[in-house]
């Protein structure tokens, strides 16, 4: 069990707390609590001698603990504005890393313990704690050797980030999608994106809306079409799995060798489909350019990520994704970027509320060059598409991966 140095003395105590506080102080909305005092109510092995903020993440505040034994850990503040069924966020992690547990201890060549999150238990046999600030808190094991990328720059990292997202859709595929709740509700849901986007327009809270005439045009044009995926949910032609729904390329974890070893940041995990995961990856991967890029004309399409990218997606999926699925997946390329277009819009009609913006135009700004990525994705959707079908056929036939 994690203690302060000589537990019983209160000033040695006082004295050990305000040390990790002040290590924190320009932590946002830090709350009072001692670190020393949250990490002793998990099982925790050891004694704190290191505690330091840890990642650039943007929704819940990491610290990367180490403590005397050599142990290390992550202790993470959740955000619950962003996640308010804390209980139901921390119940889908405990189902789903448990499942990919299981999964893997079958798998001879696998090492569940490095290639999933393991959650430390509370001392009520929980995973998580509220503190008397109303924070709630709850401890990884740290996984060590292993290292993140923003941005993809060689097709090898690209066919490592589609065989991690794959093989995590791979392995969560039998389990019950009734098991696992809604952390953000309609999060890759278009429609309640566009209602949403509607009410900012007719609402236009900060007088911008006739500014962005062109920009609310071009969402018109493409409403129809944006749709397909939800349609083909409803009408079954498509199942609902347990997906990541946040696929960017620093949630997966490398090994030494650059390998790709386990994904991470698994607060978003819930149902959906797999086009959704497909399309948010490559919205990241296959532009050249930033996705707030002011210059438009340097947002282009990296082709060759793209192609590996699905390499490693599919040898990881082919075997258990419907054709109905594989054909959805160009859909799910396009409908990325649009729905994130149509949120940084409608935060720049609401008085940029949700989005951190370095300027009054940044949201317009990024979501015109999401709208270049469309326009640009959709000259060359077929010739994608291709290439997704070519290689799945060459999966199917035994002749997939070349990396």
């Amino acid at each position: 069990m994690c203690r302060c140095a000589n537990l019983k003395s209160a000033h040695s105590h006082i004295c050990t707390c305000l040390k990790f506080l002040l290590l924190f102080k320009n932590k946002a909305k830090l709350t009072d609590t001692a670190i020393n005092d949250i990490v002793s109510r998990f099982r925790v092995q050891g004694e704190i001698v290191s505690c330091k903020p840890f990642g650039s993440g943007n929704i819940n505040d990491t610290y990367r603990i180490v403590t005397n034994t050599g142990n290390e850990y992550l202790l993470q503040k959740i955000n619950h504005f962003v996640f308010k069924d804390v209980p139901g966020l921390m119940n889908n992690l405990v189902k789903v890393t448990q499942h990919l547990k299981k999964k893997l201890s079958n798998i001879p060549s696998a090492n569940p313990e490095k290639e999933t999150l393991t959650l430390i238990e509370n001392n009520d046999n929980g995973f998580f704690i509220k503190d008397e600030a109303g924070a709630y808190w709850r401890i990884f094991l740290f996984l060590k050797n292993t290292k993140s990328y923003d941005q993809v720059v060689t097709e090898k990292q690209a066919f490592e980030g589609g065989k991690a997202f794959g093989r995590f859709q791979f392995l969560l595929a039998d389990l019950d999608t009734n098991l696992i709740v809604d952390t953000i509700p309609y999060f890759h849901n278009i429609e309640y994106r566009l209602v949403n986007l509607d009410k900012a327009i007719a609402a236009d809270s900060v007088k911008r809306a006739n500014t962005v005439r062109p920009e609310i045009e071009f969402i018109e044009q493409r409403r129809e079409q944006m749709g397909q995926i939800l349609r083909l949910g409803r009408n079954g032609t498509i199942p609902q799995r347990i997906i990541h729904n946040d696929t960017k390329f620093n949630n997966v974890l490398l090994d030494e060798f650059d390998k790709a070893q386990c994904v991470i940041d698994l607060d978003t995990v819930m149902p959906g489909y797999v086009a959704y995961d497909f399309g948010d990856a490559v919205r990241t991967i296959i532009n050249t350019a930033p996705e707030d890029e002011p210059d438009l004309n340097l947002i282009k399409l990296n082709i060759p990520l793209f192609t590996a990218y699905i390499n490693g997606y599919l040898q990881q999926t082919v075997n258990f994704l419907t054709v109905a699925e594989i054909n959805s997946l160009i859909e799910g390329a396009l409908l990325l970027p649009y729905i994130q277009a149509v949120r940084f819009l409608t935060d720049y009609l609401e008085g940029d509320k949700y989005f951190k913006i370095r300027s009054p135009l940044h949201n317009l700004q990024r979501t015109k060059a999401q709208f270049q990525l469309v326009k640009q994705l959709e000259e060359v959707k077929m010739v994608l598409n291709d290439i997704i079908l070519q290689t799945w056929h060459n999966y199917k036939n035994g002749q997939g991966n070349r990396f």
